[in-house]
């Protein structure tokens, strides 16, 4: 049968495009790569808080609270960090426990666990708090394999009794160093029994108490964000 159909090497170079187009295709192919990369440096980070009412800013507008004064440090630093406030009053460990597998449906960069004091005030034994906030870590780093977690320490006054106040307190430290995470040694540093730094139940700190708050953060989380 008589055809003028080329054999196979022939049609490839019958079909084969020319030196220039290959060349251009070729950096429009590194190009998109570099613009992908640049995209997913440039896209923001994530730093969330979770906590109770300390977190949440109880009792102020929400833009006086710690985590929203943590943001405009980010910004005024240039860097591409998104801060979540997801602070909850009234939370405890244990609701804190309960709520985490639908605040971890987003991903995170950076974990806050601020969550223990209405443990504490409510009296409720530490090996229970100290367990809520193990099970926390160990949920968010299975998550979250590479997620920064940073614990946020938190004390109870005497009057709960000496005993309890130190058994309390341990709690933060001890589970900082034994899951090597980052540690804010006391949340409320300069402000926990300051009256004029706190609202009148002298619980939750009033809008300049923030500022120290966010102060205090800043000083443990600032390193972490570079």
């Amino acid at each position: 049968m008589s055809c003028n159909t080329p054999t196979s090497p022939e049609s490839a170079k019958l079909f084969r495009p020319p030196a220039f187009f290959r060349v251009q295709w070729l950096g429009f192919l590194v190009a998109a790569c570099l613009l992908a990369t640049a995209a997913i440096a440039a896209a923001p980070r994530t730093l969330l808080f979770y906590g109770d009412s300390l977190t949440a800013g109880y009792g102020l507008d929400p833009d006086e609270a710690y985590p929203a004064r943590i943001q405009q440090k980010v910004d005024a630093a240039g860097l591409a960090w998104r801060v979540v406030n997801a602070g909850l009053s009234g939370e405890t460990t244990a609701g804190g426990l309960r709520r985490l597998d639908w605040i971890l449906r987003q991903p995170v960069d950076i974990f806050v666990i601020e969550l223990g004091g209405n443990d504490g005030l409510r009296g409720l034994e530490p090996d229970v708090t100290r367990a809520n906030l193990q099970a926390m870590i160990d949920r968010i780093r299975t998550r979250y394999p590479h997620v920064t977690i940073v614990l946020a320490g938190m004390q109870i006054p005497t009057n709960m009794g000496p005993v309890y106040a130190e058994a309390f307190a341990r709690i933060y430290p001890e589970l900082a160093q034994k899951n090597g995470v980052a540690l804010i040694p006391f949340l409320l540093a300069g402000v926990g029994g300051v009256p004029e730094l706190n609202l009148p139940d002298g619980i939750h700190p009033t809008a300049e108490g923030h500022r120290i708050v966010a102060e205090t953060v800043w000083t443990t989380i600032s390193p972490l964000l570079q």
